[in-house]
Protein backbone atom coordinates (compact mmCIF):
# COMPACT_ATOMS: atom_id res chain seq x y z
CA UNK A 1 0.00 0.00 0.00
CA UNK A 2 2.99 2.28 0.71
CA UNK A 3 4.43 1.91 -2.43
CA UNK A 4 0.90 2.51 -4.53
CA UNK A 5 0.99 5.96 -2.25
CA UNK A 6 4.25 6.95 -2.97
CA UNK A 7 4.35 10.14 -4.33
CA UNK A 8 0.48 10.74 -4.98
CA UNK A 9 -1.51 13.54 -3.81
CA UNK A 10 -3.69 12.90 -1.25
CA UNK A 11 -6.45 16.06 -0.05
CA UNK A 12 -7.37 15.74 3.93
CA UNK A 13 -10.37 18.26 4.97
CA UNK A 14 -10.68 18.19 8.41
CA UNK A 15 -7.33 17.50 9.07
CA UNK A 16 -7.48 19.10 12.77
CA UNK A 17 -10.37 16.93 13.71
CA UNK A 18 -9.90 13.45 15.62
CA UNK A 19 -9.86 11.04 12.51
CA UNK A 20 -8.50 13.52 10.28
CA UNK A 21 -5.33 14.32 12.37
CA UNK A 22 -5.39 10.07 12.50
CA UNK A 23 -5.13 10.02 8.77
CA UNK A 24 -2.98 13.06 8.37
CA UNK A 25 0.13 11.25 9.94
CA UNK A 26 -0.78 7.75 8.90
CA UNK A 27 -0.73 8.96 5.29
CA UNK A 28 2.42 11.14 5.43
CA UNK A 29 4.38 7.74 7.09
CA UNK A 30 3.22 6.22 3.12
CA UNK A 31 5.29 8.95 1.00
CA UNK A 32 2.27 10.48 0.10
CA UNK A 33 2.37 14.04 -0.99
CA UNK A 34 -0.24 15.23 1.91
CA UNK A 35 -2.09 18.42 1.41
CA UNK A 36 -5.06 19.67 3.99
CA UNK A 37 -7.41 22.23 4.71
CA UNK A 38 -7.92 23.93 7.41
CA UNK A 39 -10.36 27.02 8.99
CA UNK A 40 -8.59 29.89 9.76
CA UNK A 41 -10.19 29.66 13.46
CA UNK A 42 -8.93 25.97 13.73
CA UNK A 43 -7.19 24.49 16.68
CA UNK A 44 -3.61 22.56 15.31
CA UNK A 45 -2.96 20.81 18.25
CA UNK A 46 -3.25 17.34 17.18
CA UNK A 47 -1.13 18.10 13.87
CA UNK A 48 1.13 20.75 15.51
CA UNK A 49 4.36 18.27 15.06
CA UNK A 50 4.36 16.81 12.32
CA UNK A 51 6.55 17.40 9.01
CA UNK A 52 7.30 20.67 7.52
CA UNK A 53 6.69 18.51 4.20
CA UNK A 54 2.59 18.72 5.12
CA UNK A 55 0.85 21.29 2.47
CA UNK A 56 -1.33 23.05 4.68
CA UNK A 57 -3.98 25.84 3.38
CA UNK A 58 -6.65 27.78 4.69
CA UNK A 59 -10.10 27.02 3.04
CA UNK A 60 -13.30 27.38 4.09
CA UNK A 61 -15.75 24.68 2.46
CA UNK A 62 -18.81 27.42 2.06
CA UNK A 63 -16.40 29.41 0.30
CA UNK A 64 -16.39 27.99 -3.17
CA UNK A 65 -14.46 30.50 -5.30
CA UNK A 66 -11.31 29.92 -2.68
CA UNK A 67 -12.03 26.09 -2.70
CA UNK A 68 -11.94 26.17 -6.26
CA UNK A 69 -8.91 27.81 -6.61
CA UNK A 70 -7.25 25.94 -4.55
CA UNK A 71 -8.55 21.98 -5.86
CA UNK A 72 -7.33 23.16 -9.54
CA UNK A 73 -3.86 24.26 -8.04
CA UNK A 74 -3.49 21.33 -6.06
CA UNK A 75 -5.07 18.69 -8.11
CA UNK A 76 -5.33 16.03 -5.42
CA UNK A 77 -5.23 12.02 -6.64
CA UNK A 78 -7.42 10.92 -3.45
CA UNK A 79 -9.46 13.16 -1.28
CA UNK A 80 -10.12 12.40 1.96
CA UNK A 81 -13.03 13.89 3.43
CA UNK A 82 -13.88 14.24 6.87
CA UNK A 83 -14.76 17.80 7.84
CA UNK A 84 -17.71 18.41 9.78
CA UNK A 85 -19.81 20.30 12.42
CA UNK A 86 -22.28 19.34 14.82
CA UNK A 87 -20.79 15.72 16.46
CA UNK A 88 -20.59 17.20 19.99
CA UNK A 89 -23.02 18.10 22.01
CA UNK A 90 -21.91 21.51 21.81
CA UNK A 91 -22.37 22.52 18.68
CA UNK A 92 -25.99 23.02 18.39
CA UNK A 93 -26.32 25.60 15.58
CA UNK A 94 -28.75 23.72 13.25
CA UNK A 95 -28.01 25.94 10.19
CA UNK A 96 -24.48 25.76 10.58
CA UNK A 97 -24.41 21.88 10.79
CA UNK A 98 -26.69 22.11 7.40
CA UNK A 99 -23.82 24.00 5.94
CA UNK A 100 -20.78 22.90 6.86
CA UNK A 101 -22.28 19.18 6.49
CA UNK A 102 -23.98 19.82 3.41
CA UNK A 103 -23.25 22.10 1.34
CA UNK A 104 -19.90 21.98 2.70
CA UNK A 105 -19.38 18.23 0.97
CA UNK A 106 -21.53 19.68 -2.13
CA UNK A 107 -19.24 22.86 -2.43
CA UNK A 108 -15.98 20.05 -2.39
CA UNK A 109 -17.50 17.82 -4.87
CA UNK A 110 -18.14 20.14 -7.27
CA UNK A 111 -14.63 21.77 -6.91
CA UNK A 112 -13.34 18.12 -7.51
CA UNK A 113 -15.57 17.82 -10.69
CA UNK A 114 -13.06 20.41 -12.52
CA UNK A 115 -10.01 17.34 -11.84
CA UNK A 116 -9.59 13.70 -12.94
CA UNK A 117 -9.23 12.37 -9.06
CA UNK A 118 -8.90 8.34 -8.53
CA UNK A 119 -11.20 8.27 -5.80
CA UNK A 120 -13.37 10.68 -3.28
CA UNK A 121 -14.10 9.25 0.17
CA UNK A 122 -16.89 10.74 2.15
CA UNK A 123 -16.81 10.43 5.93
CA UNK A 124 -20.28 9.72 6.64
CA UNK A 125 -21.39 8.56 10.41
CA UNK A 126 -23.92 5.76 11.68
CA UNK A 127 -26.20 8.86 13.23
CA UNK A 128 -27.81 8.55 9.38
CA UNK A 129 -29.59 5.81 10.15
CA UNK A 130 -31.48 7.04 13.61
CA UNK A 131 -33.34 4.57 16.20
CA UNK A 132 -33.02 1.20 14.82
CA UNK A 133 -33.92 -2.40 16.45
CA UNK A 134 -31.01 -4.26 15.03
CA UNK A 135 -27.48 -4.01 13.48
CA UNK A 136 -27.43 -1.38 10.91
CA UNK A 137 -26.98 -2.33 7.26
CA UNK A 138 -26.33 0.06 4.33
CA UNK A 139 -29.29 -0.62 2.86
CA UNK A 140 -31.68 -0.17 5.53
CA UNK A 141 -34.02 3.36 5.82
CA UNK A 142 -32.19 6.66 7.05
CA UNK A 143 -34.38 8.31 10.15
CA UNK A 144 -32.03 10.15 11.39
CA UNK A 145 -33.38 12.14 14.64
CA UNK A 146 -31.05 15.06 14.77
CA UNK A 147 -29.47 17.67 12.82
CA UNK A 148 -26.30 16.15 12.36
CA UNK A 149 -27.69 13.17 11.50
CA UNK A 150 -30.10 14.45 8.53
CA UNK A 151 -27.16 16.63 7.45
CA UNK A 152 -25.11 13.82 7.36
CA UNK A 153 -27.08 11.74 5.54
CA UNK A 154 -27.84 13.92 2.91
CA UNK A 155 -24.25 14.53 2.30
CA UNK A 156 -24.17 10.90 1.51
CA UNK A 157 -26.52 11.09 -0.57
CA UNK A 158 -25.05 13.48 -2.72
CA UNK A 159 -22.15 12.03 -2.98
CA UNK A 160 -23.74 8.67 -4.17
CA UNK A 161 -25.68 10.23 -6.82
CA UNK A 162 -22.82 11.69 -7.97
CA UNK A 163 -21.08 8.76 -8.77
CA UNK A 164 -23.79 7.00 -10.03
CA UNK A 165 -25.03 9.53 -12.27
CA UNK A 166 -21.76 10.62 -13.41
CA UNK A 167 -19.54 7.82 -13.35
CA UNK A 168 -17.05 9.50 -10.07
CA UNK A 169 -15.38 7.53 -7.79
CA UNK A 170 -16.65 8.39 -5.11
CA UNK A 171 -17.23 6.25 -2.12
CA UNK A 172 -18.84 7.30 1.64
CA UNK A 173 -17.64 5.48 4.83
CA UNK A 174 -20.43 5.23 7.89
CA UNK A 175 -17.87 5.47 10.70
CA UNK A 176 -19.66 4.29 14.41
CA UNK A 177 -18.00 5.30 16.95
CA UNK A 178 -14.31 5.76 16.75
CA UNK A 179 -12.13 6.15 19.56
CA UNK A 180 -8.39 6.21 19.99
CA UNK A 181 -5.20 8.71 19.83
CA UNK A 182 -6.18 12.55 19.61
CA UNK A 183 -9.74 12.14 20.52
CA UNK A 184 -11.90 14.77 22.47
CA UNK A 185 -10.73 14.84 25.81
CA UNK A 186 -14.34 15.29 26.80
CA UNK A 187 -15.80 12.63 24.67
CA UNK A 188 -16.29 9.26 26.81
CA UNK A 189 -13.11 7.05 26.24
CA UNK A 190 -10.74 9.74 27.27
CA UNK A 191 -12.49 11.57 30.30
CA UNK A 192 -12.85 8.06 31.84
CA UNK A 193 -8.55 7.49 30.80
CA UNK A 194 -7.56 10.64 31.84
CA UNK A 195 -9.55 10.68 35.56
CA UNK A 196 -8.27 7.18 36.00
CA UNK A 197 -4.82 8.40 35.37
CA UNK A 198 -5.57 11.38 37.84
CA UNK A 199 -6.88 8.93 40.14
CA UNK A 200 -10.33 10.12 40.07
CA UNK A 201 -14.11 8.88 39.76
CA UNK A 202 -14.86 9.39 36.50
CA UNK A 203 -18.09 11.27 36.18
CA UNK A 204 -20.37 9.69 33.93
CA UNK A 205 -24.27 9.71 32.22
CA UNK A 206 -25.73 6.00 32.69
CA UNK A 207 -24.20 2.70 32.02
CA UNK A 208 -26.97 1.57 29.91
CA UNK A 209 -26.30 3.33 26.63
CA UNK A 210 -24.70 1.38 23.90
CA UNK A 211 -22.37 1.89 21.17
CA UNK A 212 -19.94 0.25 18.30
CA UNK A 213 -17.05 1.31 19.35
CA UNK A 214 -14.24 0.90 16.78
CA UNK A 215 -10.73 1.56 17.29
CA UNK A 216 -9.03 4.47 15.32
CA UNK A 217 -6.16 2.37 13.62
CA UNK A 218 -8.64 -0.10 12.49
CA UNK A 219 -10.52 2.87 11.02
CA UNK A 220 -6.93 4.15 8.93
CA UNK A 221 -6.84 0.91 7.65
CA UNK A 222 -10.33 1.05 5.98
CA UNK A 223 -9.11 4.68 4.46
CA UNK A 224 -6.55 2.27 2.98
CA UNK A 225 -8.58 -0.81 2.09
CA UNK A 226 -11.07 1.73 0.25
CA UNK A 227 -8.44 3.14 -1.64
CA UNK A 228 -6.50 -0.16 -2.28
CA UNK A 229 -10.19 -1.83 -3.95
CA UNK A 230 -11.19 1.48 -5.71
CA UNK A 231 -12.19 -0.10 -8.82
CA UNK A 232 -14.90 -1.85 -6.91
CA UNK A 233 -16.47 0.72 -4.48
CA UNK A 234 -17.95 3.58 -6.92
CA UNK A 235 -21.00 4.88 -5.21
CA UNK A 236 -20.95 2.64 -2.39
CA UNK A 237 -21.54 3.04 1.28
CA UNK A 238 -19.43 0.63 3.69
CA UNK A 239 -20.57 0.55 7.44
CA UNK A 240 -16.88 1.25 9.61
CA UNK A 241 -17.32 -0.18 13.13
CA UNK A 242 -16.67 -3.08 15.04
CA UNK A 243 -19.72 -5.24 14.61
CA UNK A 244 -19.92 -5.64 18.28
CA UNK A 245 -21.90 -2.90 20.59
CA UNK A 246 -20.86 -2.36 24.10
CA UNK A 247 -22.62 -0.52 26.53
CA UNK A 248 -20.92 2.53 28.92
CA UNK A 249 -20.86 0.53 31.72
CA UNK A 250 -18.77 -2.15 29.91
CA UNK A 251 -16.33 0.21 28.53
CA UNK A 252 -15.84 2.33 32.25
CA UNK A 253 -14.74 -0.77 33.72
CA UNK A 254 -12.93 -1.81 31.12
CA UNK A 255 -11.06 0.94 31.36
CA UNK A 256 -10.56 1.10 35.25
CA UNK A 257 -10.03 -2.90 34.98
CA UNK A 258 -6.81 -1.58 32.86
CA UNK A 259 -5.59 1.09 34.34
CA UNK A 260 -5.73 -0.57 37.77
CA UNK A 261 -7.04 2.39 39.67
CA UNK A 262 -9.43 2.16 42.49
CA UNK A 263 -12.09 4.80 41.42
CA UNK A 264 -15.52 4.50 40.82
CA UNK A 265 -18.01 5.40 38.28
CA UNK A 266 -19.69 8.45 39.53
CA UNK A 267 -23.16 7.95 37.52
CA UNK A 268 -25.29 10.20 36.85
CA UNK A 269 -22.85 13.24 37.27
CA UNK A 270 -23.19 14.32 33.61
CA UNK A 271 -26.03 14.71 31.86
CA UNK A 272 -27.50 12.71 28.14
CA UNK A 273 -29.85 14.26 26.66
CA UNK A 274 -29.60 11.72 23.71
CA UNK A 275 -31.75 9.28 22.77
CA UNK A 276 -30.83 6.14 23.55
CA UNK A 277 -31.34 2.90 21.94
CA UNK A 278 -30.72 -0.53 22.52
CA UNK A 279 -29.12 -1.21 19.75
CA UNK A 280 -26.13 0.28 17.85
CA UNK A 281 -24.14 -1.80 16.22
CA UNK A 282 -22.87 -2.00 12.64
CA UNK A 283 -23.67 -4.76 10.03
CA UNK A 284 -20.00 -4.73 8.69
CA UNK A 285 -20.51 -7.47 6.03
CA UNK A 286 -20.67 -5.11 3.01
CA UNK A 287 -16.98 -3.59 3.92
CA UNK A 288 -15.63 -7.06 4.58
CA UNK A 289 -16.77 -8.63 1.41
CA UNK A 290 -16.15 -5.89 -1.23
CA UNK A 291 -13.24 -3.83 0.49
CA UNK A 292 -11.53 -6.89 1.98
CA UNK A 293 -10.85 -5.04 5.83
CA UNK A 294 -12.18 -6.21 9.03
CA UNK A 295 -11.43 -4.64 12.25
CA UNK A 296 -8.60 -6.78 13.86
CA UNK A 297 -8.22 -4.80 17.39
CA UNK A 298 -10.88 -6.34 20.36
CA UNK A 299 -12.52 -3.73 22.82
CA UNK A 300 -9.93 -4.65 25.30
CA UNK A 301 -6.30 -4.60 22.72
CA UNK A 302 -7.90 -0.90 21.19
CA UNK A 303 -8.42 0.39 24.89
CA UNK A 304 -5.48 -0.62 26.46
CA UNK A 305 -3.58 1.08 22.89
CA UNK A 306 -5.36 4.24 23.75
CA UNK A 307 -4.60 3.87 27.62
CA UNK A 308 -0.77 3.62 26.65
CA UNK A 309 -0.73 7.10 24.20
CA UNK A 310 -2.73 8.90 27.05
CA UNK A 311 -0.08 8.39 29.50
CA UNK A 312 2.59 9.30 27.08
CA UNK A 313 0.85 12.21 25.63
CA UNK A 314 -1.00 13.58 28.88
CA UNK A 315 0.80 17.46 28.24
CA UNK A 316 -1.71 17.63 25.51
CA UNK A 317 -4.15 17.61 27.60
CA UNK A 318 -2.85 19.32 30.48
CA UNK A 319 -4.78 22.75 29.96
CA UNK A 320 -8.24 24.57 29.79
CA UNK A 321 -9.11 23.18 26.27
CA UNK A 322 -11.11 20.24 27.86
CA UNK A 323 -13.37 19.36 30.96
CA UNK A 324 -13.78 15.85 32.26
CA UNK A 325 -17.31 14.52 31.24
CA UNK A 326 -19.03 12.10 28.98
CA UNK A 327 -19.62 12.95 25.58
CA UNK A 328 -20.35 9.75 23.46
Amino acid sequence: MVSRLLRKKVLITGANGFVGANLTRAFLKTGAQVHIFTRKDSNKWRIADVPNDLKQYTVELLDYPVLEKNILNIKPNIILHTAAYGGYLFQKEDRKILESNFMGTVNLINACKMIDFEIFINTGSSSEYGIKSKPMKESGILAPVTDYGVSKAAATLYCQAVAISEGRQIVTLRLFSPYGYYEEANRLIPSVILSCINGENPGVSSPEPVRDFVFIEDVVSAYMKTIENSSKVKGGIFNIGSGNQNSVYEVVSEIIKLTGKKVKPDWGRIPNPRIEPSVWVADISQAKKILNWMPTYSLKAGLKKTIEWFKENLSLYKSDNYKIGINI
